[in-house]
């Protein structure tokens, strides 16, 4: 079973090898992946340096290409296609059909992976991914049970990857939706949800606060009651954790466990790893039971 852990910038991405990762996934500086945070992600330079910081380890470097980009902006997502096969990458994660269909047509070398937010959860859907893009994996929402996980392992025509690290993000009233038509500023391309750009706070008299997101009111509290820091649009999200030791979804016939967490630092890098390979999978065990040695898939 392979071990898939998050890289946001290169020594993280060294870290998470030395620590036992059989791949890594990254992005670029750009739009083109879900975590396009100022600080992250890769520039080509320092890239080239990953893949061949993992090639010469035996492990793989995935790129994700995994937001969907609109209509008039789709060549900078075929152009990010092109980079990661001249690059070295051995796959792409991507969710848009139009990325797959080009990366097929142009680069059928390059390995096709099914993003988390491809949302699929049927046997179908992955069936119809594999036929019509030719993905060889597909990466399963968060929300399936094991059991749901185990019952498509048994039908899927490609192997299958799940988060065994990270968290559960569950918006209950859809306020990402109401973020982008608010600010014209797309949760997924942009990764965040009411930008701080666009957040001001208003003092009332009387003591009370309000927020706006762009000019809109979104939330008033009154004097005294406390305010939430994480943003005026975070109203009912449920983050919930979500780790579990990799021998679950190992039995559940899995053929890859990933890690959540580009924005950590190297210092941090190996903790997905470790915790995946625990026993357990507990993150606090993972600090005392850290593999002194590890190949690539021995779990």
């Amino acid at each position: 079973m392979q071990l898939v852990c998050p890289a946001g910038n290169l020594p993280a991405l060294r870290a998470a090898i030395d620590a036992g990762a059989d791949a890594v996934y990254a992005g670029f500086r750009d739009q083109t992946n879900a975590r396009a945070f100022p600080g992250l992600n890769f520039d080509e330079a320092d890239l080239r340096a990953g893949v061949a910081y993992a090639h010469q380890r035996g492990r793989k470097v995935y790129l994700a290409l995994n937001t969907y980009p609109e209509t008039s902006r789709l060549r900078a997502w075929q152009a990010a296609v092109d980079h990661a096969a001249e690059l070295g990458c051995d796959a792409i994660i991507a969710a848009e059909m139009a990325v797959l269909d080009h990366a097929m047509r142009e680069h059928p070398q390059l390995a096709r992976h099914l993003s988390v937010q491809g949302s699929a959860t049927t046997a179908p859907a992955l069936r119809y991914m594999h036929e019509r893009f030719g993905i060889s994996r597909a990466v399963l929402p968060r929300v399936l049970s094991l059991q749901q996980v185990e019952r498509l392992c048994e039908r899927s025509p490609v192997p299958l990857e799940v988060f065994a690290f990270g968290s559960l993000c569950i918006m209950v009233e859809g306020r990402c939706q109401l973020s982008s038509y608010v600010t014209g500023a797309s949760p997924n391309r942009h990764g965040v949800c009411s930008p701080a750009r666009f957040v001001r706070w208003e003092e009332h008299e009387g003591g009370d606060r309000g927020v706006r997101l762009n000019g809109l009111l979104m939330d008033r509290y009154a004097p005294g009651e406390p305010a939430r820091l994480q943003g005026p649009l975070r109203g009912r999200r449920r983050n919930l954790p979500r780790a579990r030791g990799t021998h679950q979804p190992q039995h559940a016939g899995t053929a890859a466990a990933a890690g959540q967490g580009r924005r950590r630092g190297a210092e941090d890098r190996g903790a997905p790893a470790r915790c995946c390979l625990c026993v357990g999978g507990h993150p606090y065990l993972a600090r005392r039971h850290r593999p002194a040695s590890r190949r690539p898939g021995q779990l």
